[in-house]
């Protein structure tokens, strides 16, 4: 005896169409759905602040004070104007800014690439020392910033201690940068080695077979394998890297407190100085606006250039 299976079929479908529990997959909203609880903390803690710090360096904001003069563009001009309070004293933290991005970045790209080579490759005990390498990571700023204070203290400083010398770490330049970059490549390169192992377990094997079966040493898999295979992980850590140093507070503030002589204190010090310490808030709205603006533009020349360069 035959039987009719159409009706089945169509609310076969229309189940798979629904889902489980009756919602529509195939709804216009429904991704919006599933985007919304992201859209909300985008919109309260990124878009809005962003419009109001935006709208905060255009008055002479006090939060102390009932008024907030409308300045327009004057504190940004005040910036670009030689001889004004604040211009010599931001760009002077900008160049501190820019010397421990320039430095501190090459180590932090390169240093996680060769732990990650070496991480890659089958050992006993590899998972241990994965874990080892990314444990200082998980330390928030002020433990390690404690730490290396301790650590490299000029006068009571157990580095000091073991090399009989009196080496001021903390106290003169380039001892000072040494000790920020040293203590800045210590705590974060555990992330960016996860990273660029991730990518290195990406690449595929195949292409090391028949590199090796071409005759390739060691270096040229590196160079023709390994490399183009990471390009587009670099970019990324390239860019996340030069974006988290040009926004270094927490080593300078806890290590030096821009010793000596303010060398060392950095843009986001000097900014944080303004808005809370002198209650100038429309001032470090506008010196962050235009730290926004360079790093932006900076990030887009890097990933232009990465993406030249994969064509």
């Amino acid at each position: 005896m035959a039987v009719d299976t159409a009706p089945a079929r169509q609310e076969s479908r229309a189940g798979r169409a629904s889902g489980k529990n009756g919602v529509p997959r195939n709804a216009p909203l429904t991704p919006y759905l599933f985007l919304l609880p992201f859209l909300i903390l985008f919109l309260g803690f990124v878009l809005i602040p962003a419009i109001f710090g935006l709208w905060v360096s255009l008055h002479d904001y006090n939060y102390l004070l009932p008024g907030k003069p409308w300045v327009g563009l004057r504190n940004y001009i005040d910036l670009f104007t030689p001889g004004s309070r604040d211009s010599g004293d931001y760009w002077k933290s900008m160049l501190a800014t820019g010397i421990f991005t320039v430095f501190s970045v090459p180590f932090l790209i390169v240093c996680p690439l060769g732990v990650a080579l070496l991480l890659n490759r089958a050992f006993p005990g590899r998972s241990f020392f994965r874990a080892v390498f990314f444990a200082p990571y998980v330390l928030g700023v002020a433990v390690v910033g404690i730490l290396f204070r301790f650590v490299l203290d000029p006068n009571i400083g157990l580095v000091n201690y073991y090399l009989g010398r009196a080496i001021p770490w903390t106290t003169d330049l380039p001892w000072a940068w040494i000790s920020l970059i040293g203590m800045t490549v210590w705590w974060t390169l555990g992330f960016n080695a996860v990273i660029y192992l991730a990518g290195l377990q990406d690449i595929s094997q195949e292409l090391y077979e028949a590199a090796r079966v071409d005759g390739a040493s060691k270096w040229d898999e590196f160079r023709n394998v390994t490399l183009p295979g990471l390009r587009p992980v670099m970019a990324f850590v390239t860019t996340v890297t030069i974006l988290a140093s040009a926004n270094m507070f927490g080593q300078s503030f806890l290590l030096t407190k821009g010793a000596p002589a303010n060398e060392t204190r950095t843009a986001i010090m000097y900014i944080a100085e303004t808005g809370l310490a002198n209650n100038r808030q429309g001032m470090a709205a506008a010196m962050s606006y235009i730290l926004a603006l360079i790093l932006l533009g900076v990030s887009v020349l890097n990933l232009r250039l990465t993406q030249r360069r994969s064509l």
